[in-house]
């Protein structure tokens, strides 16, 4: 067997606020939309998907890397936003996202990280570790 796509799905509380965010204000585009007596939902397309697993020592540097200190829970998305990270990270923070700390230089790439009005954390980067794919 061998999965041909990655869905991450979020349960939230407030739905509407997070698709002006995701779709609106980061541009992700509306795949299959639905409203329903059962409930509500929408998909985005994101683009490519990956997967990354890292234990808690290394999610330790990032998150030192990125923000000074251990601030992540389990849950943490990344977007690639191009060299546009500090446009992206200004219109997102207009939107609604909480900035958790500027924009810095990684090893791996240029990362803003963030927060998304439903207290979600998110990097911004600029280029990929995964080069050959994009």
């Amino acid at each position: 067997m061998k999965s041909t796509e990655l869905r991450i799905i979020l349960t939230v509380d407030n739905l509407d606020e997070l698709i002006k965010f995701y779709r609106d204000a980061l541009g992700l585009e509306t795949s299959k939309e639905w409203h329903e007596p059962t409930g509500n939902g929408i998909i985005l397309d994101a683009g490519r998907a990956s997967l990354e697993l890292i234990d808690s020592s290394h999610a330790q540097k990032i998150d030192e890397i990125e923000v000074g200190k251990r601030v992540a829970g389990p849950v943490r998305l990344a977007f690639k936003v191009g060299d546009a990270i500090m446009t992206a990270g200004a219109e997102l923070a207009v939107a609604g996202a909480v900035k958790l700390a500027e924009v810095k230089q990684a090893p791996w790439s240029k990362v803003q990280r963030m927060q998304d009005p439903a207290g979600i954390q998110f990097t911004l980067f600029e280029t990929s570790t995964l080069s050959e794919l994009d």
